[in-house]
């Protein structure tokens, strides 16, 4: 502070000198009657809040946990099928390994940075990450209480059964010695830790046993500690012979119980004193630095490996684990106790995954159903010309996938086609999306393909898809370095009567005719000029150089789609100033951006109703006085995974419908390339208009977000209970 002398401070202040806010006095309250005699005068305004305030918002990991919550609720929801309900159990155990591989790993690498800077909540990584540890603890140990008190019950009333070593016949006991000795055995490796074998690396979420040992080895060495790797190759989930099953049951046993079961026979001559399951969670994420890379196809074979043996974020452990083996695996691998799980039952429970496919139990899942199609769509004759009569939309799952496999296998085999181009983030390694594609190269046709490497855990698909589109004369881009590509856009060139027209599909969801039908989603396969002429100019970008290209409809990432969305709320608002009805309606995955809030925040001041279905991330805090009163968060979760992202806005009468594959998050607006189209044709734009009223009347799988950031669950109530999601299957489906 810079020293004064006497002389120099002035005897009076003058107003150059005070700070408004701390010097000058408080302006007296208004003195005005409030009683019920005589004249009553206008409410005060209240004053604005400041709209960067971190008070106004959720930190986006906590609400992403929020999310995985929700998930885990469905396990217990009995509406839905038992083994639908034991899917959604192990759905959340995928979720949160996803979550401690890429969201905690990175709160912990930004810590060892000495990172403590704050997002639009105001949070530091640091207490974020001892949030997230008492929440995560929380609810795994509530997901194996359900699983053992509730759904293993459950599914033993109606027939199946997982054995415990405890409760293995005789029968049981020689056929699982058997396959230990012939499947089991051969392929599994013991390593003993000693100086001369340090502790094994071991491969991310790989099931291992920590083993206490007593006695001599044939080198004369004392017993002490071995890690059992589990062997990848078998499943986690043996089913029993049927001939050994009690009758009336299909029986199973777990991996873990067999190598626990015979876990001395690795060890001849010792003793097992203890033998204990753990797990470790690695970082996953993986970091590829543009200005260093010069072929990104080989930086990324390096990052998988590489991926695979990240830093730890999570130690799981069997709950019988002693403390000071736990202590000891912590040592091991860098962590603190808050990084500990102890867990009643596998430690690997989303490997369980796999024997739901085996099960024939038809009774337990959901109703299969067949996809419907759009009544303008003809099964004879050729796609091009129902594209051309007219806008076709799809609603997934509900409808059918299949035209847009259709229309770009009727493109590989038309002469009259030149040229596909076609963006690619996650397809599938046998999807007849590429296989089209192939045929088509092959074919001489100018095939064009943006696939994005970088697709988080489909990388390595992707890279083989990439190999074989080139082996076939397919050009094959690797989209913008900097970008991901996330678009979803594929365009057609076809010469028709002496002149080229095009033909284009723009969806919301990924090509993958698998996730088709477990994903909400729109496609839209249009023939409409402006459009066809905008994805031709996105193509052009991402192929070529140069400054951004003019688009005429689309709004496109990262160039126009967001200050496109801002001005849209905001314009909304201006009506609802004007004294207008005002009513927007925003459906998608997450809202974390906070310039999107702040519109929104905004519309909510100048009174437009705002609706929004938000599945997942949301960092908007409703019901605010003042800020977002008018504003109310949905999040559905229910048999299909609501993916689609659309907007609806009311416009004064000329309403605008808009679809999109991004969502409103910093990543899709900036980061990436993404577009939004309109639904230029009035009667699908008032169809997708009524699909999202649909949801906003849904009291049996819509959950509220309160201004605390707690979700409840709707009921029906007195009222008559609504599905959406069962309303568009009975409404769209060929056969419900």
């Amino acid at each position: 502070m810079e020293d004064r002398s006497p002389e120099s401070v002035p005897l009076v202040a003058g107003p150059a000198d005070v700070s408004s806010e701390e010097a000058l006095p408080e302006p007296p309250a208004p003195r005005l009657n409030q009683t019920r005699t005589g004249i009553k005068p206008k409410a005060l305004p209240e004053a604005e809040a400041d709209l960067a305030d971190p008070s106004l918002y959720f930190n986006r990991e906590l609400s992403h946990l929020q999310f995985n919550m929700r998930v885990l609720e469905q396990a217990l929801d009995e509406s839905h099928p038992l083994l639908n309900r034991l899917m959604f159990l192990l759905i959340f155990s995928s979720n949160l390994d996803e979550f401690f591989e890429i969201r905690v790993a990175g709160l912990k690498h930004r810590v060892a940075l000495g990172d403590d800077s704050t997002g639009i909540d105001g949070r530091s990584p640091q207490s974020v990450l001892g949030e997230i540890s008492q929440i995560a603890h929380e609810q795994i140990e509530r997901q194996y209480r359900i699983l053992n008190e509730a759904l293993l019950p459950a599914l033993e009333e109606r027939g199946l059964r997982f054995r415990r070593r405890s409760d293995w016949t005789e029968a049981q006991c020689a056929w699982v010695r058997d396959y230990f000795d012939e499947e089991i055995m051969p392929v599994i490796s013991p390593i003993g830790l000693d100086p001369s074998h340090p502790f094994p690396r071991l491969v991310n979420k790989s099931l291992n046993f920590i083993v206490q040992l007593e006695g001599k080895d044939a080198f004369g060495r004392e017993g002490g500690l071995a890690i059992l790797p589990a062997p990848r190759s078998l499943p986690r989930v043996i089913a029993l012979p049927a001939e050994l099953c009690e009758e009336g049951f299909n029986e199973a046993v777990f991996l873990s119980s067999m190598i626990h079961a015979h876990a001395e026979e690795l060890f001849p001559g010792m003793r097992v004193r203890g033998c204990y399951q753990f797990r470790l969670t690695r970082n996953a994420d993986m970091t590829v630095d543009p200005e260093e890379v010069s072929d990104l196809a080989s930086a990324l074979r390096g990052e998988l490996l590489a991926r695979r043996y990240g830093s730890g974020v999570r130690l799981e452990v069997v709950d019988t684990c002693p403390d000071e083996l736990a202590d000891f695996l912590l040592r091991e691998f860098a962590l603190s106790e808050q990084d500990l799980y102890r867990v009643n039952g596998p430690v690997n429970l989303t490997r369980m995954m796999a024997l739901l496919g085996d099960l024939d139990r038809p009774e337990l899942f959901y109703r299969p159903f067949s996809p419907g199609l759009p009544k303008n769509f003809k099964k004879e004759g050729s796609l091009f010309d129902a594209i051309a009569a007219g806008d076709i939309l799809l609603h997934h799952p509900f409808q059918a996938f299949s035209p847009v496999e259709e229309l770009l296998a009727e493109a590989a085999r038309d002469p009259s086609v030149l040229a596909i181009k076609q963006t690619l983030y996650r397809t599938g390694a046998d999807s007849p999306i590429v296989t089209s594609l192939v045929e088509a190269a092959r074919g001489g046709k100018e095939v064009t393909v943006v696939i994005e490497l970088r697709a988080r855990f489909d990388e390595a698909d992707n890279l083989a898809l990439a190999s074989r589109l080139q082996e076939a004369g397919a050009i094959v881009i690797y989209g913008v370095m900097a970008y991901k590509t996330h678009a979803k856009m594929m365009h057609i060139v076809r010469r028709e009567k002496g002149r080229l027209r095009y033909y284009v599909h723009l969806g919301t969801g990924n090509y993958h005719s698998k996730t088709a039908r477990l994903y909400t989603d729109y496609s839209l396969l249009t023939a409409d000029e402006a459009l066809c002429e905008d994805v031709h100019q996105v193509f052009q970008q991402l192929s070529g150089m140069g400054r951004a290209r003019h688009i005429e409809t689309l709004l496109h990432a990262p160039f126009t789609l967001h200050e496109g969305m801002v001005a849209m709320i905001d314009r909304e608002a201006e009506h609802a100033r004007r004294g207008r009805r005002a009513h927007l309606i925003i459906k998608c995955n997450s809202l974390t951006e906070p310039k999107l809030i702040q519109a929104l925040y905004r519309a909510s001041r100048a009174g437009v109703e705002c609706d929004l279905i938000i599945r997942g991330m949301c960092c908007l805090r409703p019901g605010i006085p003042g800020v977002s009163e008018n504003i109310r968060v949905r999040s559905i979760i229910g048999r299909f995974l609501e993916h689609t992202r659309v907007f609806y806005f009311q416009n004064h009468g000329k309403a605008e419908v808009w679809a999109s594959s991004a969502d409103f998050m910093s990543r899709n607006m900036f980061h990436r390339v993404e577009t939004c189209f309109p639904l230029r044709d009035r009667k699908l734009a008032a169809r997708v208009r009524k699909d999202l009223e649909t949801y906003l009347v849904d009291n049996c799988q819509s959950w509220r977000l309160q201004p605390d950031g707690s979700y409840v669950k709707q009921t029906p109530g007195d009222a008559a209970p609504i599905s959406a999601q069962e309303t568009l299957l009975y409404a769209y489906a060929a056969k419900a």
